[in-house]
């Protein structure tokens, strides 16, 4: 099962673009389980995708999109996974190819940044959100899906749009530190928010989406729900103008937890995936 359903002239490894990694766990979801069937349910919306792209008005997979066997879960625990996704982000980044990660919980993501920041020393994150994940640790880890963003601006900027839910610790830590957080209200509210989130971001981005960032009516499938999110053409409009100001060298979407006989939310990740890849090849 490959992304998109290509055909074998557009899938090849050498000369794609794009590298799909799916990366089916979920060891330390906290509230819903069940995004390790995420990245599968993406792959299947897929395949019945129109591969026309109605904004772009091109056909994006002619870029070149291949799709990796599901990366296997590390049953000793999500440091242990992290570390497997480290190494296969990086051999990806190694091969100038951009990388693409369908989760799984958002705790996977940390690997990607690590082998991201290796290929690029100088990359900013861009985290979209319903949740800051700042936390130390929870559940005694500091590789939960909770502390994610945490582990991430350890080791490099951090930016973060349409978060709506944190913990006093996480509300004390970004008070003193670096990170740059802009709230699913001053997304709403209107106003200038597209150029205030870019005015954070330059040169190097990699871009990590947690579906929760969509308000549940667009996207109720996930692990932890969280009502005043951001609209489809919110995420949008934002993607397209950081694609348009820097370079976004690697994405992934995450915490897609299915619901059996409702298809949307699938579908919606799986167009979501495919018009990011859009973007950052329209001005390639």
């Amino acid at each position: 099962m490959n992304f998109g359903g290509i055909e074998p002239a557009f899938t090849a490894y050498q000369k794609a673009a794009f590298v799909v990694v799916p990366v089916p766990y979920d060891l330390t979801s906290t509230y819903q389980s069940g995004s390790r069937r995420g990245p599968g349910a993406i792959l299947e919306a897929s395949g019945n995708m129109e591969l026309f792209d109605e904004e772009l008005r091109k056909e994006t997979y002619r870029s070149g999109i291949h799709t990796l066997p599901p990366l296997e879960a590390d049953a000793r625990g999500p440091a242990e996974m992290v570390a497997s996704v480290r190494r296969t982000i990086a051999r990806v980044a190694a091969d100038g190819k951009i990388p693409v990660m369908l989760g799984g919980e958002h705790s996977i993501s940390f690997g990607a940044v690590q082998a991201m920041k290796e290929a690029y020393p100088g990359i900013t994150v861009l985290q979209l959100d319903a949740h800051a994940d700042l936390r130390e640790a929870y559940q005694g880890t500091p590789f939960s899906h909770a502390a994610v963003a945490r582990r991430i601006s350890e080791i490099c900027p951090l930016v973060q749009a349409g978060i709506r839910s944190m913990s006093v610790e996480e509300a004390e830590f970004m008070a003193g530190s670096s990170v740059r957080s802009h709230t699913a209200d001053s997304i709403l509210d209107g106003g200038a928010w597209r150029a205030a989130i870019c005015g954070d971001l330059q040169g190097d981005v990699y871009l990590t989406v947690d579906l929760d960032v969509l308000d549940p009516a667009f996207m109720p499938s996930t692990g932890t729900p969280e009502p005043g999110g951001l609209a489809w053409r919110d995420v949008l409009g934002l993607v397209r103008e950081v694609a348009k100001r820097c370079r976004i060298r690697g994405f992934d979407v995450v915490e897609l937890a299915p619901i059996p006989g409702m298809v949307a939310p699938d579908f919606l990740a799986a167009k979501l995936v495919y018009r990011i890849m859009g973007y950052i090849t329209e001005g390639q």
